[in-house]
């Protein structure tokens, strides 16, 4: 029997294998970028929960200390002084579980990538 790569079929799965408390974050995380993102797709890459729209938007994943977000570098430097309160990288953002996730914040990224991915598409197109 082959074995699936992606370690989960979809977001409901991965969401599942978590404590109740930290669902509930993912949960709520998710239904922001579904609301920031009409039309976007859901799927499993690298193991992770990631919304696609004319490319890849974010991914997010969940550990022990922090839900991990990453909207790609562009969503992390258009947003950097926001984000400078929270621990992260080049492309991603950590946002500690025991603190309230900054859901006004993710949805404007989000909706950054939209448009974003949107522009690259249409600029792709006319070249």
């Amino acid at each position: 029997m082959e074995q699936n790569k992606t370690g989960y079929h979809n977001i409901d799965e991965y969401i599942s294998t978590f404590p109740k408390e930290v669902q509930v974050l993912l949960k709520k995380l998710r239904r922001t970028i579904k609301a920031a993102a009409p039309g976007a797709k859901e799927r499993i890459s690298y193991r992770m929960p990631a919304f696609w729209l004319k490319g890849n938007l974010v991914y997010f994943a969940a550990f022990k200390h922090h839900i991990g977000f990453y909207p790609t570098s562009s969503g992390i430097s258009a947003f950097k002084k926001e984000l400078s309160v929270y621990k992260g990288s080049k492309g991603s953002v950590q946002f500690p579980i025991d603190k309230p996730l900054p859901l006004a914040l993710i949805s404007k990224i989000v909706k950054f990538r939209v448009s974003e991915n949107k522009t690259k598409r249409f600029l792709a197109k006319s070249s």
